[in-house]
């Protein structure tokens, strides 16, 4: 497995990987598809931040992105989505993508990163309730499943409410 940054060539692959990941019978053309395609279009896509894991043959077998969110008027980035093909899940492979962002993110000099997922599988990355650091969720009901990952450059008094990119707003 290599992790590289997304070229564009491979958005199609990306598209089909994210779609693979999330669909279900009921719904074959999952929200997490179309989140994708419209982040890829608004100012908030940082394609420094968007990085596939590719397989044995060189193929996509994963994706995660982070965009450019806010907490008041301070930018700060918004994790999501993280897709893996489900055929490649269980590997390790989605492990190496959060493990890759989350460094490249440190690098450019971003404060922190935010994400609405599940902390049983998150706080291994060191994310943590957002509450803890004074930030709010978008929506009270996430509690818990709305966390924050502080980086190098990160400032304890950066505090308040997160927004996300615009296209987070149209699930």
């Amino acid at each position: 497995m290599l992790i590289r940054r997304e070229a564009p060539a491979d958005e199609p692959a990306v598209r089909a990987v994210t779609t693979a990941a999330f669909a279900k019978p009921e719904t074959p053309d999952p929200v997490e598809a179309g989140l994708l395609d419209q982040l890829r279009t608004c100012g908030a896509w940082l394609p420094e931040l968007s990085m596939v894991a590719t397989g044995g043959q060189g193929e996509i077998v994963g994706h995660v992105v982070c965009t450019r969110g806010h907490i008041g008027t301070h930018p700060v980035l918004a994790l999501g989505p993280l897709s893996v093909h489900p055929t490649h899940q269980r590997r390790g492979i989605g492990l190496a993508l959060v493990h890759a962002v989350l460094g490249a993110a440190d690098a450019t000099g971003e404060p922190l990163v935010a994400l609405l997922g599940n902390p049983a599988y998150y706080t291994r990355f060191g994310f943590r309730p957002a509450t803890e650091y004074a930030i709010t969720p978008p929506d009270p009901t996430w509690a818990d499943y709305f966390q924050v990952r502080t980086l190098t450059t990160y400032d304890p008094a950066l505090r308040g409410a997160f927004a996300y990119p615009e296209p987070f707003n149209n699930l």
